[in-house]
């Protein structure tokens, strides 16, 4: 990769001043000139660049390497005036991290070789994680590419969430029903607290090691909401959000840092008004939640993100226009961040990615001055 190691001492401090705000200040529900927009999975497969960096390389090989995640995470902009850059790095770092052993399979996806089986299986994990040791690595990389990115936009962290985390600890890998997880909520639910909450410790302390690095706005995914019920949903995923959010801005607001955070809960339809309540300033919506309603049932408490169909960028780009203006009209232009309502798929057409990232900058700006 093309990166100078000389910039790679660079401490966390002195990054280059922020040019465009836009996406933080949508983040708060201030104004802003045009609706700032990103998308999940902005630096990935559909960018034949990004197939020729990472060809023939290890998929956590490349996560541990801090100047391979900056160029990933600075191939997206490089195409597209996106508001927003995301770290590239992936959720199931925070398992490793606890001592499980995760792969990526091609053809297959991730995969633990070992799964979580029995609550006895817990014993396996680390109780205290030194996630300084662990993942300094992604620190490394955000602290890189808040030098690199030059101040063009503001750069965002993540993690999953500890359902989510927990449902692929059980499960070994991807699933359809993740009933394996499942049964430990109805089987085990004290053990299911129990690692839950082991989750959100080490959780809190990558979010804050993230800030610390460099990151200037969160999202937490809660990629399998939609497989708990409402009642599953309101005991074993929203305390867990919640804690999340509460003890990292206490730990903030001691430092006297304010950054936003996103919480994106796929598919928890019935969960809307409880997340808007949720100390996230910001809640991601997927594509099956109709804008103008998720307005009303949030009530205006929090900004949103989403939620356009990434199958949608398979239209042609007029469509795409017609899509894109559709949904602005729904949401309105204040308190609002546009992205996809999933990741952007890999056989997408990069120029389709660039049409819908110009039709909410155009149409927008259009909206705003007409208010």
């Amino acid at each position: 990769y093309p990166i100078k190691s000389r910039y790679f001492s660079t401490s966390p401090k002195d990054f280059p001043q922020l040019k465009n705000d836009t996406f933080l200040r949508a983040a708060r529900g201030e104004e802003t000139q045009h609706v700032p927009v990103w998308c999940m999975r902005q630096a990935g497969r559909y960018l034949p660049e990004f197939r020729e960096s990472r060809a023939g390389k290890d998929f956590f090989e490349t996560c541990r390497s801090p100047e391979a995640c900056c160029e990933l995470t600075l191939q997206p902009l490089r195409r597209f005036p996106f508001d927003a850059a995301i770290i590239f790095s992936d959720i199931l770092v925070v398992p490793q991290a606890m001592g499980m052993d995760v792969q990526m399979v091609p053809g297959k996806g991730p995969t633990f070789p070992e799964p979580l089986k029995e609550p006895e299986d817990l014993q396996r994990l680390r109780v205290k994680v030194d996630v300084d040791k662990e993942l300094g690595y992604v620190f490394r990389a955000i602290t890189l590419t808040r030098h690199k990115i030059e101040g063009k936009v503001p750069l965002i962290g993540f993690t999953g969430a500890p359902w989510t985390l927990m449902s692929y600890m059980i499960e070994g890998g991807g699933s359809n029903t993740h009933s394996k997880a499942k049964r430990w909520l109805y089987r085990h639910p004290e053990a299911s607290h129990i690692l839950l909450r082991m989750l959100t410790d080490v959780i809190v302390e990558y979010l804050l090691g993230q800030v610390a690095a460099g990151a200037q706005a969160l999202q937490v995914f809660e990629s399998h909401a939609g497989i708990l019920g409402p009642a599953e949903f309101k005991d074993f995923s929203l305390p867990y959000l919640r804690d999340i959010a509460r003890r990292v801005k206490d730990k903030l607001k001691e430092a006297g840092q304010d950054v936003p955070m996103i919480v994106f809960a796929k598919d928890a339809h019935y969960g809307l008004e409880d997340l808007s309540q949720s100390h996230y300033e910001v809640v991601g919506l997927d594509w099956t939640i109709d804008p103008r309603s998720a307005r009303e049932r949030t009530g205006g408490k929090v900004s949103l993100q989403g939620n356009m169909d990434p199958c949608a960028l398979y239209a042609p780009k007029e469509r795409i226009s017609d899509i894109v203006k559709k949904m602005l009209e729904g949401f309105g232009t204040r308190g609002y961040i546009a992205n996809l309502g999933h990741g952007l798929y890999p056989d997408m057409e990069p120029e389709n990615v660039g049409a819908f990232v110009e039709a909410v900058h155009q149409h927008s700006k259009l909206m705003i001055k007409q208010m």
